[in-house]
């Protein structure tokens, strides 16, 4: 493939006085790089100016507070409610323009969203109703105070304007103020901005007609909207076509998303979404405002953004944490270098949960440079190294790839057959065959290294090693299941025949199952993200289904828009939850568990699965240590560490440039 297979998405499309030099957005996403100020950060500029470089025709800057601290949403979020703003934010315009770029950014007003322990004021909102279940009780805003927050929607737009960007996006969706007005479900005022789809659509109105006032006729505006609610009462698509109908004139882009806090997983979209799902959306306000509309939803792949735009759904590809994976995703697609690509898996581990669950500045599972790139490539070894990784999984594999990317001699050793580890595993589960796009990545970007030798169907034996002649070992051999000594687990797990298995030994008869599980009785022991994907699996093929987990709750750690989406997915298909439950014993066709209350009951099923989890598997880290002793580094990574996630092991993996410029090799 080269670019001319991509025409669409290098055709330019010019709005008002804005150029795009080709069809693809990167879409607003919070960062937590802000100072504490609110000021734009250096880390920004360089986290921006690398997706430009990258290639992307026009990228919409997160969510900017308007209105300090009432409006505020996040722990650092950048701000342009003042013109002390205006210094730093104009550096970024201008790093961006200095590479093609187009740059927006995306003003908005958090409303009920906001929160007490950040701001020390009460949320505002529409009513007196949460953004979100558990949410702080808001108080709805007087009439005076909300056309002057439409004066401060209009004043930080002619200061985006005097920044240097080239466009402002209104946020109107998402659980925010305008979408608080705007939904039905938020929105129970009975006054001229309550009731009637044209009165919940009049602060809309407003905040548009006044941006536009303040920025003039040729500047255009994009408004982000949630075109479905996807919630019992909320906005429809088709209600979202008539409420544009008030709001809509002096609007020249439709950003049209999804979703609110309590369907957060159609917002953040969960990983078993294809490519492209929500274009017929944008392709419904297109048809009915003739006007530019973006599309977004998992767009992994260019041919799926290409076929978006070919069939006419829309005019623009929204385009998220694939840029975060990858900021060169448009310049490789360019260059027809489209298996290079690597591609997000949508687990928002490293983006949605570290902003959202945990305040932390935003990271990737599969990029371990989210802010720098592949700056470390200029980098080369300054005497001979010869590199022994063993254990071929992704931790493996990225501590192999950056060894021989900087010049390093390196060596793979995986004993069995394929590459890809623990992940290529999990991904042959349906619901979760996104994962495998990254082991793939990684296999492919390993087998075009000169210097990267890989050994399958290998056993790491300290002689075969020896041959290597080693100068920086890695053991990266990863995790197993872990299994407690309870009464009758450990013979009857994974038997010919049985009936009680591991998550491994579900995959790898994944086959077995069938699509159609009606009747089928299957208890699930264990409620962490294991034991949520044999649950994600058996319910929606109509199995019923429990869940057993001795802590309080169910999917602890898991981040936020999984969550979301594991709770709605047990809630749909009407699992069982059993929590504060311990498993006692295992039996051939049934669990022993002990109830919160002490008593004792027998869980027949079908099927048993016990997903206790992972525990680190490093099984000749001690001999190679023995036998190599100071001669050799050696450094233990990823799961064979501590069972964790796939972040904690990429990362790791990269972290061998800092072994390397430690033993003076770089």
């Amino acid at each position: 493939m080269n670019k001319s297979d991509f025409g669409h998405i290098f055709e330019p499309l010019q709005v008002r006085n804005m150029t795009l030099k080709n069809r693809i957005v990167m879409t607003p996403m919070g960062t937590n790089y802000g100072s504490q100020s609110g000021e734009i950060s250096n880390d920004h500029i360089h986290y921006y100016e690398l997706r430009a470089r990258g290639g992307t025709g026009l990228i919409i800057v997160e969510n900017i507070g308007i209105d300090y601290p009432l409006g505020s949403n996040g722990t650092t979020q950048i701000r342009i409610d003042h013109d002390s703003f205006l210094p730093q934010l104009y550096k970024l315009t201008e790093s961006v323009h200095n590479h093609g770029a187009c740059i927006a950014v995306q003003i908005n007003h958090a409303g009920a969203s906001a929160m007490s322990s950040r701001t020390g004021m009460q949320p505002v909102s529409a009513s007196n109703i949460p953004s979100k279940d558990g949410g702080e009780l808001p108080r709805p805003l007087l009439k005076e105070e909300i056309q002057e927050i439409v004066k401060k929607y209009g004043q930080a737009a002619r200061r985006a304007q005097i920044a240097g960007f080239d466009s402002v996006e209104i946020h109107a969706g998402h659980s925010y103020l305008i979408s608080q007005f705007l939904s039905p479900l938020t929105n129970k005022r009975e006054d001229e901005f309550g009731g009637s789809i044209e009165n919940r659509s009049r602060f809309a109105k407003m905040v548009v007609e006044e941006v536009r006032s303040q920025v003039g006729p040729g500047f255009p505006i994009i408004m982000r909207v949630s075109a479905d609610e996807f919630l019992a009462g909320g906005n429809t698509l088709e209600d979202t076509l008539k409420y544009l109908e008030f709001i809509g004139e002096e609007v020249d882009i439709f950003d049209v998303s999804a979703g609110l806090n309590g369907s957060i997983h159609k917002q953040i979209d969960a990983s078993y979404y294809e490519d492209g799902w929500r274009s017929y959306m944008a392709k419904a306000v297109k048809a009915k405002f003739n006007k530019p509309c973006m599309a977004m939803g998992n767009v992994r792949d260019p041919k799926a953004a290409e076929d978006i735009l070919a069939r006419g759904d829309a005019d623009l590809i929204g385009i998220g944490r694939g840029l975060i994976a990858d900021p060169d995703w448009v310049n490789k697609t360019a260059k027809g270098n489209v298996s290079t690509i690597r591609k997000c898996i949508s687990c928002n581990i490293g983006c949605a949960g570290n902003r959202i669950g945990n305040n932390r500045p935003i990271r990737c599972t599969v990029n371990p440079s989210t802010l720098s790139g592949e700056v470390y490539k200029k980098q080369n070894v300054s005497k001979p190294c010869n590199v022994v990784i063993i254990g071929g999984g992704t931790a493996g594999l990225e501590a192999a790839c950056t060894a021989a990317e900087v010049g390093c001699q390196t060596f793979l050793i995986e004993k069995e057959k394929e590459l890809g580890g623990l992940a290529l595993q999990i991904s042959k589960i349906p619901e979760k065959k996104r994962l495998a796009d990254f082991p793939n990545y990684m296999i492919q970007r390993a087998k075009n290294l000169k210097n990267l030798s890989i050994f399958t169907e290998t056993e790491p034996t300290v002689s075969f090693i020896q041959n290597l002649h080693p100068d920086i070992i890695v053991n990266a051999t990863g995790s197993t299941p872990l299994l407690p000594p309870i009464k009758g687990l450990h013979e009857r797990m994974n038997q010919p025949g049985g009936k009680v298995a591991s998550i491994t030994h579900m995959i790898e008869n994944i086959d077995c199952y069938g699509d159609d599980l009606t009747g089928k009785k299957i208890v699930v022991i264990g409620g962490g993200a294991v034991g949520l994907d044999v649950v994600e699996f058996f319910a929606p093929r109509g199995a019923d289904v429990s869940i057993v987990e001795m802590m309080p709750i169910i999917g602890n750690g898991l981040d936020p828009v999984s969550k979301v989406q594991m709770t709605t997915m047990m809630t749909d298909n009407n699992v069982t939850q059993l929590t504060n439950t311990a498993l006692l014993e295992v039996k051939d066709s049934a669990f022993s568990v002990k109830n919160p209350d002490g008593t004792t009951q027998d869980l027949d099923f079908d099927y048993g699965f016990v997903c206790l989890g992972m525990k680190a598997y490093s099984p000749v880290y001690d001999s190679l240590a023995l036998a190599f002793g100071e001669d050799v580094t050696l450094s233990n990574i990823g799961d064979s560490v501590r069972a964790r996630r796939i972040i904690e092991g990429v990362h790791e993996g990269r972290n061998i440039l800092n072994i390397l410029e430690r033993e003076g090799y770089l």
